[in-house]
């Protein structure tokens, strides 16, 4: 019996590492493809901002978003993200002041300044797209992220392009272990965990 489950664990352990290990490098090819074209909005998901300042990270994806804007690709922009425990500012809130701040309209900025965590952020920015009648976006975040975020809003009936940030300093380790993290999300995503 003890050799059976055992059998039984390494099988279960053996097909969660070929999962992620396939999931990843899907999530590789998804992050280097720039499927920008015209969209109902740009989606510009969140990330870490301080006391009011866009992060690099930030500001990379607000600038990449400000590009496509200037191509004309979407009439409006999402900005996403939540307060992250600063009591006064949240992501999605600084970054629709930095896009103002570039001469971006302040009625075509909307932002989505609730969520939490990706997962919520998306679920909100989704159902915000639904309320408005939208039907597609392009996603703008940074490469290892679009394929789990692309997967959540297809999963809400969305049309999503993704068109990842720059990377300035590309790191490869780094970015194979985002890969990895990505995959366990999206694996633990697709099982009804919201991670």
């Amino acid at each position: 019996m003890k050799k059976a489950a055992r059998n039984v664990l390494l099988l279960a352990v053996t097909a969660l590492l070929v999962s992620i290990a396939y999931v990843s490098v899907r999530i590789e090819r998804q992050s280097s493809l720039d499927e920008a074209q015209a969209a109902d909005v740009i989606l510009v998901l969140g990330a870490a901002e301080y006391r009011g300042r866009p992060s690099p990270v930030l500001r990379a994806r607000l600038d990449h978003a400000l590009e496509l804007y200037n191509r004309r690709l979407a009439p409006l922009i999402m900005t996403t993200g939540g307060a992250g425990g600063d009591p006064i500012y949240t992501e999605g809130g600084v970054g629709r002041s930095y896009l103002i701040s570039r001469s971006v309209p302040p009625e075509v900025i909307i932002a989505e300044t609730e969520g939490e965590s990706t997962v919520e952020s998306t679920a909100m920015a989704g159902e915000i797209m639904r309320r408005m009648g939208l039907h597609s976006a392009i996603l703008v975040s940074d490469g290892y992220h679009i394929y789990r975020v692309k997967k959540m809003l297809q999963f809400r009936g969305l049309n999503v392009y993704g068109s990842p940030r720059k990377e300035l300093a590309p790191n490869f380790l780094r970015e194979h272990w985002n890969y990895v993290k990505q995959a366990v999300g999206y694996l633990l995503w697709s099982v009804g965990m919201g991670v």
